[in-house]
């Protein structure tokens, strides 16, 4: 690309839009292709273009629209799309619910080549229809085509952008207290847990209330297992007191535990563990006084198809701190990001 007077410019190709201002229109007087000829030159001068910008011959150079372009279809995404481009960048817009997952190594090497830039929602994410879930253009208004050409390289075998739908499953409730149990109390936990399932696929097969007994928490999650059951969710004697039997139980199970305690609050005491493929959480008493927990952080994960790690957990630390907003925002929030 050169800058050049429009006197000059006959025969050569604008690689920008000309603006151009009258009369209460504002748009392109000339395209980006044009062939700019001898009758152009006034009009040119009279919208206040002394100079334009055209293309050199074997330039190597690739225009902002193409760019974008090129780096949309370095990353297809099921379930989402690519808009047109438009002020120089593509925008990727989810067309259906699911989990965000970004290669976040990939995605630093691609914003290190000179001029491109991506830039998205964070990796695990929960998204819906319509979100915008990442933006893509370069810098300038052209650059050399080798940058696209090494991005697109890089792309090569590696999924820089993912959205991972979520998958219906059956889920269970184990709800442990004796003072539930017996009537003593009212069980708030329930009505918070179809609340917060009901935001994903599946079916909830029932509750359970259960005293404080391991043999009948491993009865009861056994008769939902007989069921179909593809996830197991506990609550209640989740502390680590001796008389808080729900982490024994699990165990008793045969269930693996990946972490009792995770470094998240509210929802420090989480248990997550797996029986099989089962993913099997133990959730704590916040669940029922607080809008948000670490449950609803690990949810989207579980529907999605993900499953945790011992590291996936220690990384929670990082936005592990709810600030327990007046009015919750979650998840356009610090809370829960890893």
């Amino acid at each position: 690309m050169i800058k050049i007077r429009v006197q000059d410019a006959v025969g050569m190709t604008l690689c920008h839009d000309l603006t151009e201002m009258r009369d209460g229109f504002k748009g392109p007087a000339f395209r980006r292709g044009h062939v700019i000829r001898e009758e152009d030159i006034p009009h040119m001068l009279d919208i206040g273009k002394q100079t334009v910008f055209v293309w050199e011959e074997n330039a190597g150079e690739i225009h902002e629209e193409d760019a974008a372009r090129r780096m949309a279809a370095m990353a297809p995404v099921k379930g989402a799309h690519y808009t047109e481009p438009s002020e120089g960048k593509v925008l990727l817009i989810a067309d259906s619910e699911g989990m965000l997952r970004v290669d976040t190594l990939l995605l630093e090497e691609i914003n290190s080549i000179g001029d491109l830039t991506v830039s998205t929602l964070p990796d695990h994410y929960p998204v819906k229809p319509g979100m915008r879930l990442a933006s893509m253009r370069i810098v300038p208004l052209v650059t050399k085509e080798e940058q696209i050409i090494r991005a697109e390289a890089l792309c090569a075998g590696r999924k820089l952008l993912d959205l991972l739908p979520y998958a219906p499953r059956k889920a269970g409730i184990i709800i442990t207290g004796s003072e539930i149990y017996h009537g003593r109390i009212k069980d708030k936990f329930e009505a918070v847990a179809r609340a917060k399932l009901a935001k994903y696929p599946g079916t909830v097969l029932g509750a359970v209330a259960c005293d404080d007994d391991v043999n009948m928490l491993v009865r009861a999650a056994e008769d939902f297992l007989a069921q179909g059951a593809d996830f197991l969710i506990f609550s209640g004697g989740m502390s680590v007191d001796p008389d808080d039997v729900t982490p024994a139980a699990i165990r008793r199970l045969g269930c693996g535990v990946v972490s009792h305690g995770v470094p998240s609050q509210p929802g420090n005491m989480t248990l997550a563990a797996y029986l099989d493929d089962i993913p099997v959480l133990g959730v704590p008493g916040a669940a029922v006084s607080l809008p948000t927990t670490i449950f609803d952080v690990l949810l989207p994960q579980i529907y999605a198809g993900l499953k945790f790690t011992k590291q996936d957990l220690v990384r929670l630390g990082d936005g592990g701190l709810c600030q327990l907003c007046q009015a919750c925002r979650f998840p356009n929030c610090t809370f829960g990001r890893y």
